[in-house]
């Protein structure tokens, strides 16, 4: 069900009077992947984003997506290091190495979270 929206006028044009609901008026900002999933469906999900943010959901499904991104970011990270062996050890006899094998793992687990979560 959409709330009765009420307009108001500014010059020949009028404008949907849209108001942020107040439990998410003093969150803290967007991260990265909920601002990466609001581009997204403004860009190419248009009908899905204007119903959004007319019923007021949209706020809430970025930021749940958010969450759910850097969750699924920080297990696949962990499970990666752990299946291919990139330990603090690594790190303390070879940094280049970790860095490189971390900056991989960083890679292919931001991959899935974008494939799975922000553009679909």
């Amino acid at each position: 069900m959409v709330p009765e929206l009420t307009y108001h006028e500014k010059g020949d044009y009028l404008y949907p009077d849209l108001v942020l609901p107040k439990e998410l008026e003093n969150l803290p900002p967007l991260g990265k992947y909920g601002l990466m999933r609001k581009k997204y469906l403004k860009e190419h999900k248009r009908g899905t984003y204007s119903a959004m943010v007319l019923s007021g959901k949209l706020w809430t499904h970025i930021r749940e997506i958010d969450a759910q991104a850097d969750q699924m970011m920080e297990t696949l990270i962990a499970q990666m290091k752990k299946q291919e062996g990139v330990t603090e050890e690594l790190k303390a006899s070879d940094q280049m190495a970790w860095v490189g094998a971390m900056n991989n793992i960083r890679d292919r687990a931001e991959e899935v979270v974008l494939r799975d979560l922000v553009y679909v």
